[in-house]
């Protein structure tokens, strides 16, 4: 069972190619799995993603079960071990993924501007801010926030890139990406920039330069450090 920030749970049920997921989040922590639902359903088309198999909920949350993929998650102590080929396998698998899933047509929407549209001060966790941004009062995050960068590429992001989405095959190649909630078009830096930066939080420092070279990009410190930014302060 694993245990997310917001207090939603998951479930393995078996193992092996008939292995299922079941994700639980309570009513109280307002993450609405229908939309994942929506998302999953859109981008199966195009890339490995989790199959939908139900969904379902009542007044006390929601729960979603679905299909296994191939592979282990790229935090699996199997990749802990070794994380050269796993961030190698990030930074393929999310140039793959931009590259799959259609802008036109998209009709998910993650870009800057409605996320820092839908940041509300007075529900700001400056507490869970990572440390480059504790010093920041709120009137600053919000006044950085305001200066948007201009778009790089524009492609559908995952949105939420972090190193434990992707899964990886045991020869380090990637093979599915999972918990795609936030999906939508947007920069292709706003998935760039948590990607690269869950390497340290996830491997130890020195592999950010690593994940960009597989993905086919040079290094963007201002677009890195708005997305961060943006990241710590996003609902």
């Amino acid at each position: 069972m694993w245990r997310n920030q917001l207090g939603g749970l998951t479930w393995r049920l078996g193992d092996g190619p008939q292995r299922r997921f079941v994700k639980w989040a309570p009513a109280a922590i307002g993450l609405e799995l229908a939309s994942e639902v929506e998302r999953l359903r859109w981008a199966a088309r195009f890339t490995p993603v989790p199959v939908v198999l139900e969904h379902g909920g009542d007044d006390d949350g929601e729960w979603l079960l679905t299909a296994g993929l191939p592979g282990r998650s790229a935090v699996d102590p199997r990749w802990l071990a070794e994380p050269g080929p796993a961030v190698d396998a990030i930074g393929l698998g999310l140039r793959a993924l931009h590259d799959a899933l259609p802008v036109v047509g998209c009709p998910f929407d993650w870009s800057a501007g409605a996320r820092v549209a839908g940041v509300r001060p007075e529900a700001m966790r400056r507490e869970r801010f990572w440390p480059e941004h504790a010093a920041l009062s709120v009137p600053e995050v919000l006044a950085r926030l305001a200066d948007v960068p201009d778009v790089d590429r524009l492609v559908v992001c995952h949105g939420d890139a972090c190193a434990p989405n992707t899964l990886v095959e045991d020869d380090g190649s990637w093979s599915g990406h999972v918990d795609l909630g936030a999906l939508g078009v947007a920069d292709r830096w706003a998935d760039l920039a948590v990607a690269a930066w869950s390497t340290g939080w996830n491997y130890g420092p020195g592999w950010e330069s690593r994940l960009l070279a597989a993905y086919g990009v040079e290094p963007d410190p201002g677009r890195m450090a708005y997305y961060r930014l943006l990241w710590d302060a996003d609902p």
